[in-house]
């Protein structure tokens, strides 16, 4: 009830509240990520021209934010289903605030994408497949767990964390298990979301080197470490670091994220 409160007074305005009248050249937005993917000379976007490396920055751009509105989408749906299905009715009124923010930023996202950049690109396979999974699933600890904890992991996950502490502790094996295998592959599908590969596809270039390039580069492994060090402490918090997951993670190279700060 005090987070539900906080998030009425908190309320914001996504029409008011930002300056849409700014001018965006998405030719000339800034992101450095692909000017320094073609450093290294082995690199396949070593050979790109000033004009192309341009382009394929505002493809790139358009991709993520593209994702980001996908990502804000299945977390509307989410929410939704979490009011729908959660038992209490205290955590029924905190969701709902949730719901109306999804919404909001899916109304950013979207609004951007089409009157400043003018290009959006469907959703990447791995979160696709993240989301059908968690939005499939009636049991409503599943959303939270996918929504909340792992897909939302670097934003709000103080309600999943409420809910879901101690909630696993006495949960049958079998049951437990459910949940452990689908915090394993949430995490290899949250690994490899930003890697771009339509992208590489629609700029012509070499699918799957670009993909192996992008999966090794300091910006993913920067990028991981971010996501992690707030992922495995959370799963850890709510008593599913379990030996099986632990073996797991370990195998996807993020176990040693496990004594960063959990999110409060």
């Amino acid at each position: 009830m005090r987070l539900y409160d906080k998030a009425k007074r908190a309320q914001w305005n996504a029409a008011a509240d930002i300056d849409w009248s700014i001018d965006v050249d998405p030719l000339r937005v800034k992101d450095d990520r692909i000017g320094m993917l073609r450093y290294e000379p082995d690199s396949p976007f070593a050979r790109l021209s000033e004009r192309e490396l341009a382009q394929l920055t505002f493809e790139s751009q358009a991709w993520t934010v593209s994702q980001f509105l996908h990502g804000e989408q299945g977390a509307l749906l989410a929410t939704a289903k979490i009011v729908d299905t959660v038992p209490d009715n205290d955590a029924k009124l905190y969701a709902a605030t949730q719901v109306m923010d999804e919404a909001r930023h899916v109304e950013v996202y979207d609004r951007y994408l089409h009157e400043k950049l003018g290009r959006s690109y469907p959703i990447n396979l791995y979160l696709e497949a993240l989301l059908r999974d968690l939005l499939a699933d009636p049991r409503w600890d599943m959303t939270y767990l996918g929504m909340q904890i792992m897909v939302e992991s670097l934003a709000l996950t103080s309600f999943g964390i409420a809910s879901l502490e101690g909630l696993y502790d006495d949960m049958p094996e079998a049951e437990r298990r459910d949940r452990e295998e689908f915090v394993c592959e949430a995490a290899a599908l949250m690994r490899d979301r930003f890697l771009q590969r339509e992208v590489w596809d629609y700029f012509g270039l070499p699918v799957e080197e670009c993909e192996t390039y992008v999966r090794e580069h300091d910006l993913q492994k920067a990028f991981r470490t971010v996501l992690f060090s707030k992922v495995v402490p959370n799963v850890k918090r709510i008593g599913l670091l379990t030996p099986y997951v632990r073996e797991r993670f370990e195998q996807l190279d993020i176990l040693q994220y496990e004594h960063a700060e959990a999110s409060a």
